[in-house]
């Protein structure tokens, strides 16, 4: 039986356009408010407290690299240059080198180079000269469409039979068949789609290998592509994994993962100086210990900011970003658990405003939480208009505004016992997810040349942000329906299907996956667009897919953010923590 999916398209017609907002950005004391904090009997969640105290973050001993292996890594990445100005030479070679740096987080060292390379190869060389075996196909149309280059599915027609099925000798051989599942994941909606029709056939092929457990150099890669693509991984991570893959093949005498090991832990030392900044500026605001209800994740927001901005350079976005995630996940406690529907309804309103007015009828919990949104908000969009002349600030604000409204809208929903639609959850919940918050913030914080055109389609909610936000919506609620239905909470997607069908909780938690991949094929097709290319750049489009990586990481096997466990935790050691050892240290 076909899957049968609802349209994805549950978006409200009505464009948002902010209205006029103050430029004025006053900062207001906090001191003056945290000894406000009424003790009120309230119900709480009963979070699990940070295992990543301040104290313990402030010991972290910064993994600094000298100047000698700083030159070493230079000189490496000149070798690796040399190699792919060959690409007319050896064009199959460079291509399988632009996939390995790519793999082992080098990418952001040589991105022009890998940028002309492929220009070389697309405008010298035959594509279909290079691409005879399946391995080939699949590399070659991922890596084109990973750099936004048109390359049609049509280019695997000649591994197909006359039914349109992939020839049965292709399934013995495991690489060429891994490299295909991994093309797969970067189809487009509405187009030939040869490798999602062949989905199913390639999954099991790989299945059929892990479970012949044969001495399959590849097995490791096997199992971790059917646990999640390479596409829908975040860089970073997915780096560290890798480098200590390919350790357990080639050692240490690979001069290019002597360079990955080097780079992985100077970017490694940087997102530790990093969260370090920003753990006093959360301890200086207070929140996390004047509110008790909520989860206090800083760490795990900086986890967030990494995965949607990884490349070394965009230091200030990593900052920026976690003060916003951080605000985000207090936020949306206040909503979830915490306020009365009186007391949601004020702070909507003032929010809404973005003004001091409404400041004095709040409860004095969420005094001091707005007057922290409020000074962070404008903080970052005070610095916009001192490097680019642009008044961030009625966006950014509209943004918040539009969240904490969909928040309420939630918030009614579980008051009053109601499950809606799914199409009217979807409709709601694509915003209240906060991923168009995060990456309003993240267009200013990463882009150089800010355009009309682009703030145009940021307050109308192009739909670069509504795919990067539904994926993280679904899975947001696939890792964490079960601890929502234990709560009693009436309003995810998992639910809102139940109801609406009468499947059973696990048919329903497939039909929200087929969503999930619809959605990842529409967030494909709009990153390579070439009008969102040039309307927002190259960093902002990376942001947005990053966030869809970072989303389907975090919630893969549960709740990682609001629950961390034991997976969430060695995200933290291996990105944040523990060094790579490098040649000579074992």
């Amino acid at each position: 039986m076909s899957l049968h999916l609802v349209s994805l398209s549950p978006f409200p017609s009505k464009l948002y356009t902010p209205k006029n907002f103050p430029t004025k950005c006053p900062r207001l004391c906090y001191s003056t408010l945290r000894s406000q904090i009424s003790q009120i009997e309230r119900p709480s969640p009963n979070y699990k407290p940070t295992i990543w105290t301040h104290d313990f973050i402030m010991s972290l001993k910064v993994n600094n690299v000298d100047e000698e292996l700083q030159e070493r890594a230079e000189k490496m990445g000149e070798e690796v240059r040399r190699v792919m100005d060959e690409v007319l030479i050896r064009p199959w070679q460079v291509l399988e080198m632009i996939d390995e740096v790519q793999r082992l987080g080098l990418g952001h060292r040589f991105e022009d180079d890998i940028l002309e390379a492929l220009e070389r190869v697309v405008f010298s060389i035959r594509l279909d000269n290079i691409v005879a075996s399946p391995h080939k196909c699949g590399l070659v149309f991922k890596l084109f469409r990973q750099h936004g280059f048109e390359v049609s599915q049509d280019m695997f027609s000649h591994l197909m039979d006359e039914n349109g099925e992939f020839i049965p000798t292709i399934q013995n051989d495991t690489k060429g068949i891994l490299s295909l599942y991994e093309a797969s994941s970067l189809t487009f909606d509405g187009e030939n789609d040869i490798l999602q029709i062949a989905k199913p056939f390639l999954i099991k092929c790989l299945k059929n290998i892990l479970m012949a457990k044969e001495d399959c150099s590849l097995s490791e890669e096997v199992s971790h592509a059917l646990e999640l693509p390479l596409h829908y991984r975040p860089p970073r991570l997915e780096a560290r994994w890798y480098i200590e893959e390919c350790r357990k093949t080639r050692g240490y005498n690979d001069f290019l993962l002597d360079l990955a090991t080097l780079d992985f832990n100077m970017v490694q030392s940087l997102y530790q100086t990093e969260l370090q900044e920003v753990s006093r500026w959360w301890k200086d605001i207070g929140l996390a210990s004047k509110l008790n209800f909520v989860r206090d994740r800083l760490v795990e927001c900086y986890i967030w900011a990494a995965g949607v901005t990884p490349q070394p350079q965009l230091s200030k976005a990593r900052i920026g970003l976690t003060k916003v995630s951080a605000l985000i996940t207090i936020i949306d406690d206040i909503y979830d658990v915490y306020g009365s529907p009186d007391e949601l309804q004020l702070f909507t309103n003032v929010v809404k405003k973005w003004d001091l007015d409404g400041v004095k009828d709040l409860p004095d919990y969420m005094k001091i939480c707005f007057l922290a949104l409020y000074n962070t908000v404008n903080e970052l969009g005070y610095d916009t208009v001192k490097e680019q002349g642009v008044n961030s600030i009625p966006i950014l604000a509209k943004k918040w505004a539009d969240m904490c409204e969909a928040f309420l809208v939630e918030a009614t929903w579980n008051s009053n016992k109601v499950t809606p639609s799914l199409k009217d959850y979807l409709e709601n919940a694509w915003v209240s997810v906060s991923g168009s918050v995060i990456l309003s913030h993240a267009y200013f914080l990463v882009t150089q040349n800010i355009t009309n055109e682009a703030l145009d389609a940021l307050q109308n909610y192009n739909d670069l942000l509504r795919w990067s936000s539904m994926i993280f919506r679904l899975c947001n609620d696939l890792g964490t329906s079960k601890a929502e239905l234990e709560r009693g909470e009436t309003a995810n997607s998992i639910l809102c299907h139940m109801r609406e069908s009468g499947h059973l909780e696990l048919d329903s938690h497939d039909y929200i996956r087929g969503l999930l991949d619809e959605a990842w094929k529409n967030l494909n097709k709009n990153i390579n667009e070439s009008h969102n290319i040039s309307r927002f750049g190259k960093p902002f489009i990376e942001a947005a897919i990053n966030l869809a990586r970072i989303s389907q990481c975090t919630y893969q096997h549960g709740d990682g953010h609001g629950s961390p466990d034991t997976k969430s935790k060695n995200r933290v050691l291996s990105l944040i923590i523990l060094p790579l050892a490098l040649h000579g240290q074992e």
